[in-house]
């Protein structure tokens, strides 16, 4: 590969080595914060909101950083080779799926700056020299930049030549028609319907798919199928919307209540289902994917494990979650002592108001006696700031919230 910069002498590639050599074993922390930093300066948020695509990001954050410092240490002060893994390629496939290109990555110099910023620190640790120190700050910069500016170029005509590909597909042609619909583009039905082989008139209800490593993406269309028997339907619209992701829409007027659902998926199903409310026609094909979509995030928002999830399930969590600091403070106000007692306590809780505070019934729906129920609530209103009668709508979402945290 050409050289842009003279080759450094002994005393900075030594010193090279050895920092990369230092760094690497805080590469995983170092490409967490290059990560975030990216997806705080980001303009574009469909990246951030979205949990595949976020998780592509952060992948490829991470294959970057590493390529580099191993190649640093293996040919300290030479021109680096772009990064090509099957991890970036598999991002720039889902950013083509989307729609995207380079330019929406506007963010990745922010990420380039923080691991620009931990190098010279490391630097300066290194050596305290000043002309070697001015040498070896010389070379890395060459270095660094002309790396990811060889990786960003290789990733575009990567994306370029996926979008090539997938122009001659008919998921394009559907992605491009969603896309319209869900931007409220004007478009007839009848073409819309035409080009996606779908009915836009009646019910949908959306439903979004996913997986959290690319291994697990070939349970994704047996998945598909057994939502769509949840549903009651006999047919689907599917949209290829990553290499771990899909989104659907089913012509019925039923969301499957997840107990429902997971006996089909299988306790062992690593496949993970965000349902969007029912909607009526257009108008209502759009709002329930962005139902969806919105449940989806909450979950990767929260960090939560639980696998299956309803847009009304999750409906005021979504705006409390919008502000995680306020969610947090939110929480620890409405809940004082309660929310770190055991789960089976603020079950309890959360059951009773349910229930229209009624402790028999309360008992019958958790197989516990009254007695015990009432003993429960009468140790939770210890634990509250407030007795529950007098907050039981901010006791209710705080567990709710919790509830999805945690998983369950």
């Amino acid at each position: 590969m050409e050289e842009l910069w003279p080759a450094p002498d002994e005393r900075v590639r030594a010193l090279l080595r050895t920092i990369a050599e230092g760094v690497l074993p805080a590469s995983d922390e170092l490409a967490e914060e290059v990560f975030s930093a990216a997806q705080l300066g980001t303009p574009f948020r469909f990246i951030v909101d979205d949990p595949v695509l976020a998780t592509g990001d952060r992948r490829m954050s991470r294959a970057y950083l590493v390529h580099w410092l191993t190649a640093t240490m293996h040919e300290p002060g030479r021109r680096v080779p772009p990064c090509v893994d099957p991890e970036t390629l598999r991002f720039g496939r889902d950013l083509a799926r989307r729609g995207m290109d380079i330019g929406d990555l506007g963010s990745w110099r922010g990420g380039q700056r923080v691991a620009w910023r931990r190098w010279v620190e490391a630097c300066f640790a290194a050596t305290a020299d000043h002309e070697l120190l001015r040498r070896l700050i010389e070379v890395s910069g060459h270095s660094m930049t002309t790396f990811v500016d060889d990786s960003i170029a290789a990733l575009a005509a990567h994306i370029e030549a996926e979008r090539t590909d997938l122009a001659r597909s008919a998921n394009a042609e559907r992605q491009a028609t969603v896309q319209l619909l869900l931007e409220g583009a004007p478009i007839s039905r009848a073409r819309a319907e035409s080009r996606l082989g779908y009915a836009l008139t009646g019910e949908h209800v959306a439903a979004v798919i996913w997986v959290d490593t690319d291994e697990d993406a070939g349970a994704l269309e047996q998945a598909a199928e057994q939502v769509m028997r949840a549903c009651g339907a006999d047919r689907r619209l599917t949209l290829i919307a990553s290499t771990a992701a899909l989104w659907l829409w089913f012509p019925t007027a039923t969301a499957p209540q997840p107990a429902v659902l997971q006996p089909l998926l299988g306790e062992s199903s690593r496949v993970r289902v965000a349902l969007g409310r029912p909607g009526r026609d257009i108008d209502g094909f759009r709002r329930t994917h962005l139902d969806a979509t919105t449940a989806q995030r909450v979950l990767a928002r929260l960090g939560s494990e639980r696998r299956i999830v309803r847009y009304e399930d999750v409906q005021l969590v979504a705006a409390l979650s919008a502000d995680m600091s306020q969610a947090e403070q939110f929480v620890a106000d409405s809940l004082g002592d309660l929310a770190a007692a055991d789960a089976v306590l603020r079950e309890t809780v959360l059951t009773y108001v349910r229930e229209r505070f009624n402790a028999t019934s309360t008992a019958e729906r958790l197989f516990t006696h009254r007695n015990t129920i009432e003993r429960r609530l009468s140790r939770a209103d210890r634990l509250l700031p407030q007795p529950l009668v007098d907050n039981a709508v901010s006791v209710v979402a705080a567990l709710m919230y919790l509830q999805l945290r945690e998983g369950r």
